[in-house]
């Protein structure tokens, strides 16, 4: 698989505490490290005086608390959140209530599957093991925020903020959801990445909101913006975004090389598929596999290069074939 240059791992998180990463950014990480948020939430403050706060982050006191303190004085005139994962959403309700801001996002979250069965690998220790030559991001499906409604709704393109010297533009980047936001701050050249690019690991892509297809644009697209940085919720900002970018989509594109070559080979069923490509892998790591794998297939499907059997409607346990 082609090699991510990922960004070095923080060297000693400050739970808590506010720290200026830029002229106008600082940062507040909550103490909700996970095996899919890595270090913590970190939630963005931008500007002075007059202050936007990007991924508000998990219902957690301790992480409250930290963003009353780093606000202060100051007045919070926009809560924008990427998306409705549990670890982004879910503290702009208390932040509206206790600031009056009204919230931002592209929309609410959109199909929830009822396939969902659960954190399949959660409580599970990982240390050690690669699914698929990445951190461990990729093996868990994420809680979703199903009560968040944005007070505005945010198009792509649309500058939907601007204050002092400087303004906020939305950039829809669906893939890892339907709804997924990245936001560009214009003064300082970078993008807000949420989830859909992180400087520590590949992105989660689980059907049916998750949409394999729509991540190859978004990635796309962001390749073609030309960022300076990449500020993502979790890890370290991308401060060379074209290399890693390009590593990131070949990635992808790797993974999708493999995924036709077992079909081809006249592999159907999605388990006999994972048992091939991650045949070095616990078996207690196969149903995670079997996302990725199922994501990469409904893409081929869309390509035209693979079918269901039969023309039936494609789910995890059908089978698939090479046109």
């Amino acid at each position: 698989m082609p090699e991510i240059p990922f960004v070095a791992p923080f060297d000693d998180v400050a739970y808590g505490k506010s720290e200026q990463v830029s002229p106008l950014i600082r940062r507040v990480v909550a103490n909700n490290a996970s095996k899919f948020t890595y270090k913590g939430t970190g939630t963005y403050i931008i500007g002075h005086g007059d202050v936007v706060v990007v991924d508000p982050g998990p219902i957690l006191e301790t992480h409250r608390d930290a963003l009353l303190s780093a606000i202060g004085g100051e007045r919070v005139v926009g809560i924008v959140v990427t998306h409705c994962h549990a670890d982004h959403s879910p503290l702009s309700a208390w932040l509206k209530d206790k600031t009056g801001a009204p919230t931002y996002a592209f929309g609410p979250h959109g199909q929830v599957s009822e396939e969902d069965d659960g954190n399949d690998l959660e409580g599970n220790d990982l240390e050690g093991d690669d699914l698929e030559g990445e951190i461990h991001a990729e093996h868990v499906r994420e809680h979703v925020d199903v009560e968040f409604i944005p007070d505005i709704a945010v198009g792509d393109g649309e500058v939907f903020l601007s204050i002092a010297n400087w303004k906020l533009t939305g950039v829809h980047t669906p893939g890892h959801t339907s709804n997924h936001l990245c936001v560009e701050l214009d003064a300082e050249r970078a993008l807000f990445s949420g989830d859909h690019v992180m400087g520590w690991s590949t992105t989660v892509i689980s059907p049916p909101d998750g949409n394999m297809t729509d991540y190859f644009a978004s990635l796309r697209k962001v390749q073609r913006r030309g960022d300076q940085v990449l500020w993502p919720t979790h890890g370290n900002p991308v401060r060379d975004p074209q290399p890693f970018l390009k590593a990131y989509l070949a990635h992808r594109e790797e993974r999708e090389a493999q995924v036709l070559s077992v079909v081809t080979a006249g592999v159907s069923s999605i388990p006999a598929m994972v048992e091939q490509l991650y045949a070095n892998v616990r078996k207690e790591l196969h149903k995670a596999a079997g996302r990725s794998v199922y994501a990469h297939l409904l893409k081929l499907i869309d390509d035209g290069r693979v079918a269901t059997a039969n023309g039936e409607q494609p789910h995890r346990k059908g089978n698939f074939w090479r046109i």
